[in-house]
């Protein structure tokens, strides 16, 4: 052990004694240690951790398998979602459970001290955190006893994060009455710090019992309907019973359940009855919760991957380092052999060096790590660090991976030193002859950076693609005009408005937004464009006569009058929607190119046709008044749909019983800045309870809408070009390090009447032959490895012959500029001082 100790002091001396060659070892280590640590911290909270309760292993989630009939509000699979009456039965009639618990996301509007915002709320069942064993930091959390009938029971619980940020921590908030959606409820108690919900990366601020539902989702109840699907199942095994026991005793009860509610269907076909009947409710692991955000994970490990390939280019880079700094070194190994030391010592000190700068790497990296981390954290969740919902500071985990990492890269780059002298000659070096290095280490040394040439590639390659994909899709033509639009989303219900107030309150709105300044026009949907949002329902179409097993479903969006040209869609032949289409009159529709083309042949055929919303006997009462250009909907990516858009005065639906929230759009003359001031001003005055939600300009919402694009084209970029430096930086140390030990040589070919140019060629084909063989491994490596991304470009194949002969390009001026300097060294090489040297 005290041998080992004096390895270490050795180790520390020896490197602070080459202060230049340590820091950029340590820096090259810490930026691939600490992308690497920053990355693996958001995948372990994300993808890997379990939830941050009371024996996570118990938990499973209820998800059912099978046809479905009646309505679905889920917020991604609909396997995962049930109606509350299911739950209840499930709750009250299972016998494998210790307890069973349903949430579901909504959104609310809070008002404190006449200060309104909006808020993310998840109604959860009244044994939610008892279940779970989650703890308050404050007061109380729910009970059964709060969650027995409807509105019977106006209580919150606060986030520990919302505690924090809207009310500084302050206990007097328990008991005190803050208003949700114009009612009022009281604070009973505050969630336990790092707990946030059942939903990865869900940042609820409150909890409400679910039986508050009727408050907190205004016009939208369905406590009691059976054929509503909306809320999410997680039950706790009891402590005897593994989850194949509980699955095979589950399958009786779920059974029973599906014939009861069969039998409330009334008549159904024998098919649809024995599709009915043969689903299953599983039981599926629950300890990492539920996630709904599955389309980050794609993201998340292509950095992961881009980011491991840096680190194994630092490792290279430093190895490479590390052989040069031996050969100054080669004369005391020598020496130490000679004296009769131990190879095991020798290489053993090499060892303890490297590992001592692969954790130096390591803690630098740690420090780093947590910015990395919030700045990925702000690009990919798009909100601000109050509410992200993971950590950016490491915990144990994370120290954990980063020593784990830190010994590993330090192990690997101290192979090619402790190579170099497992079996070395030491007579030339104690004769005092040139120094120089064995051929073997400066071949190694050579294949390294050629390897470092073939991954800059690699990396550039694939920042290449993401970039141009990006490029695409913010040229994209989205077939209606983006700019001097303002935009933004109001939900009455949020602010306490009756469903039947809400019409003239739109109008109200509609009269204001007017009446400003600047503005052109002002429409609204309930449908809104490029927002990951799509509203379908399917139809009879009038004399058409559907294939077997065509899919009648369309797009549809509920708008108000000029509608179409507020957002600058092309009108193609026919009419928009204007005032005169309310209730009471004749029902008309607009519908885009790909319908009229779909079911008429040409645009200009379908006006005056007929269709009715549903399938069967229905009534046929919808007339086409007009037909307007493609435009893209979903999102940027998607392929624009079969679209219809009807007046949303005219739907019954909306009229009578549920009233919607709309997003407005308003076109001005000024500049959107000055526009948004004045919206917000006329907004605040209609009525200050009124929470405007995602209001931006609508380039900011297509921006808004390529946020994880962005990220990894920017990540992919950043790794790129690390990985090019690292590249250009070893292609400098090698062709330095060679040019140096051929000086004699190089000052011989000078006197015996060689050019200063031939030298230079020479020099400069050395680089060329280490950027040919590297561009020559990595092409192939390239196009086999980006097949596995094409699923994230748009409007570029993973082969594109471009960006592949742009990034070859790039690499090779990058490895000629790298030469430049040892290369112009070696052309002034003076013979005679060369040869005085020697």
């Amino acid at each position: 052990m005290s041998s080992l100790f004096q390895d270490i002091r050795y180790g520390l001396r020896i490197l602070l004694k080459s202060p230049g060659f340590t820091a950029v070892a340590v820096i090259t280590l810490a930026l691939g240690i600490g992308a690497n640590t920053a990355i693996f911290s958001l995948i372990d909270q994300a993808l890997l951790r379990h939830l941050p309760v009371k024996d996570p292993d118990g938990l499973v989630l209820l998800k059912s398998s099978g046809r479905y009939y009646g309505r679905s509000s889920s917020r991604g699979d609909d396997a995962l979602s049930f109606s509350y009456p299911i739950y209840r039965d499930i709750r009250d009639r299972n016998s494998v459970f210790t307890g069973i618990i349903a949430a579901y996301f909504a959104q609310v509007g809070v008002q404190w001290h006449n200060q309104p915002e909006l808020a993310n709320a998840e109604l959860v069942s009244g044994n939610y955190f008892d279940v779970l064993g989650v703890r308050p930091a404050l007061g109380r959390l729910f009970v059964p006893s709060d969650d027995l009938a409807q509105n019977a029971n106006p209580v919150v619980v606060l986030s520990f994060n919302y505690w924090q940020r809207r009310f500084a921590l302050d206990p007097r908030i328990l008991n005190q009455s803050i208003s949700i959606n114009g009612h009022p409820f009281t604070v009973i108690g505050v969630v336990q710090p790092g707990f946030h919900s059942v939903v990865v990366g869900d940042t609820p601020a409150i909890f409400t019992p679910m039986t508050m539902k009727p408050e907190v989702t205004p016009g939208w109840n369905d406590l009691e309907e059976r054929r509503s699907q909306w809320l999410n199942i997680i039950g706790r095994l009891k402590p005897t019973i593994t989850r194949e026991q509980a699955q095979a005793a589950i399958d009786p009860l779920w059974h029973s359940i599906r014939a009861d509610e069969l039998k409330q269907m009334g008549h159904s076909s024998e098919r649809f009855r024995e599709e009915f009947l043969t689903s299953h409710l599983l039981l599926v692991d629950g300890s990492k919760g539920l996630s709904f955000h599955g389309s980050l994970s794609t993201p998340l490990l292509i950095i992961t991957t881009m980011a491991g390939l840096v680190l194994l280019m630092a490792c290279a880079n430093v190895g490479s380092l590390l052989l040069v700094r031996m050969s100054g070194r080669l004369r005391e190994m020598s020496v130490r052999y000679a004296l009769g030391a131990k190879r095991r010592r020798v290489i053993r000190q090499l060892l303890v060096e490297g590992l001592l700068l692969g954790l130096a790497g390591g803690i630098a990296g740690l420090a780093l790590a947590p910015q990395i981390s919030a700045l990925l954290m702000r690009i990919m969740w798009n909100r601000s660090a109050g509410e992200l919902p993971f950590s950016p500071h490491p915990d144990l985990r994370i120290f954990v991976f980063n020593f784990i990492v830190a010994l590993t890269v330090g192990l690997l780059f101290s192979l090619a030193p402790a190579l170099q002298f497992w079996r070395p000659d030491v007579t030339p070096a104690l004769k005092q002859q040139a120094a120089v290095i064995a051929g073997s280490p400066v071949r190694f040394r050579r294949i390294s950076v050629a390897v470092q040439i073939g991954m800059s590639l690699l990396l550039l390659f694939g920042a290449g693609l993401f970039a141009r994909t990006l490029r695409n899709l913010e040229t994209l033509e989205v077939g209606f005009t983006t700019d001097h639009v303002v935009t933004f989303r109001v939900d009455p219900r949020l602010a306490g408005y009756a469903p039947e107030e809400i019409a003239a309150l739109y109008q109200r709105v509609f009269e204001n937004l007017k009446g400003l300044p600047g503005v052109r026009s002002a429409t609204a949907t309930n449908d809104p464009e490029l927002a990951n949002n799509n509203e379908s329902e399917n139809l009879t179409v009038a004399g058409y006569v559907p294939k077997e097993r065509e899919d009648m479903n369309v797009e549809r969006e509920r708008v108000t009058a000029e509608y179409c040209s507020t957002l600058g869609i092309p009108l193609v032949a026919g009419r928009e929607i204007g005032k005169e289409d309310v209730a009471g009159t004749q029902k008309v529709a607009v519908v885009n190119e790909n319908f009229a083309t779909h079911y008429f042949g040409k645009p200009q055929l379908a006006v005056g046709h007929y269709f009715g919303w549903g399938a069967g006997n229905i009534k046929i009462d919808t007339e086409i008044v007009g037909v307007v250009k493609e435009a893209k909907h979903t999102t940027l990516r998607e392929e624009p749909r079969r679209t219809v858009f009807t007046p949303y005065l005219q739907d019954a639906h909306f009229h009578y019983a549920q009233p919607e929230a709309m997003t407005f759009y308003v076109r001005t003359w000024q500049s959107p800045q000055t526009a948004e001031a004045s919206v917000r001003r006329a907004m605040q005055s209609l009525d200050s309870k009124l929470v405007l939600d995602r209001f931006r300009t609508m380039q900011e919402q297509i921006d808004d809408s390529l946020s994880a694009e962005r990220s990894i084209a920017l990540l992919a970029s950043s790794f790129g070009l690390l990985a090019a430096l690292m590249a250009a930086v070893g292609i400098y140390g090698v062709l330095a390090y060679t040019t140096a030990q051929r000086t004699r040589e190089i000052g011989i070919r000078i006197a015996l009447g060689a050019t200063r140019s031939t030298v230079l060629r020479m020099v400069l084909t050395e680089v060329l032959w280490l950027a040919g063989i590297g561009i020559a491994v990595g092409l192939p490596a390239s196009l086999l490895l980006t097949q596995t991304i094409r699923s994230q470009l748009f409007g570029i194949s993973n082969n594109d012959p471009l960006t592949l002969g742009m990034v070859v390009l790039l690499v090779s001026a990058l490895a000629l500029a790298s030469a430049a300097l040892p290369a112009r060294r070696a052309s002034k090489v003076d013979p005679m001082v060369a040869l005085r040297y020697e």
